[in-house]
């Protein structure tokens, strides 16, 4: 199968800057604490319910945070170079390459799953396939955690950490997030906007969902 040139674009621009994205954004949720009680609160769902994959994991700074609250969880990520990074990182937790549009783990392997900003690279019209199979992994009654941006017009960047890149991101509203997952077959349980923070330029939405069958 022929890969969607989305997944080749953004791979690349994230092995281009991984070691500058994760120097920029080291110790980023130590000064977001609304962030930090959210993924708390995840794992207060998710600790007894199986391993928790986080997909999309970057630098693996939520799934570091998720081990802290004792949360068995491991990350995939579409880059060879935020993989490494992540590694790096995370001493001892299995990392590996791998896309949220195909994920090699068997149907209801997972209690829990956690996209932590990495579904703002999937454009809208692909989000109904993503969350199929994010459904297929978990189980029964597993849950979800989602982390993006709050918009409608996507951003797109040449540049990033003065390295010339391809790179889309996708703003999206909860309520259109949380439609498609109902048709995916979640439930919806949360969904919590806040303010910008720092640098950001949107409201940032979390939506907490579970597998309902």
């Amino acid at each position: 199968m022929t890969e969607p040139p989305y997944l080749r674009t953004t791979r690349e621009a994230y092995d281009t800057v991984a070691a500058e994205y994760a120097e920029h954004f080291r110790g980023e949720l130590d000064r977001k604490p609304q962030d930090k009680a959210i993924l708390g609160a995840f794992a207060e769902l998710v600790r007894a319910n199986g391993p928790v994959l986080d997909v999309g994991c970057g630098p693996g700074d939520a799934l570091a945070h998720l081990r802290t609250r004792g949360v068995k969880v491991f990350g995939v990520d579409l880059s060879p170079g935020m993989v490494d990074v992540a590694r790096w990182a995370n001493p001892g937790v299995r990392i590996d390459v791998g896309s949220m549009t195909a994920l090699d783990r068997p149907d209801g392997a997972l209690g829990g799953l956690v996209a932590w900003y990495s579904i703002i690279h999937i454009p809208p019209e692909e989000l109904p396939a993503v969350f199929a199979e994010f459904h297929r992994v978990l189980v029964p009654r597993g849950h979800l955690l989602l982390a993006f941006q709050v918009g409608d017009e996507p951003l797109h960047f040449d540049e990033a950490f003065g390295h010339a890149v391809d790179l889309d991101f996708r703003r999206l509203r909860p309520d259109r997030v949380a439609d498609v997952l109902a048709d995916a077959g979640f439930d919806v349980l949360a969904r919590t906007v806040r303010e910008p923070v720092g640098a950001e330029t949107a409201e940032q939405a979390f939506v907490v969902a579970r597998r309902s069958s």
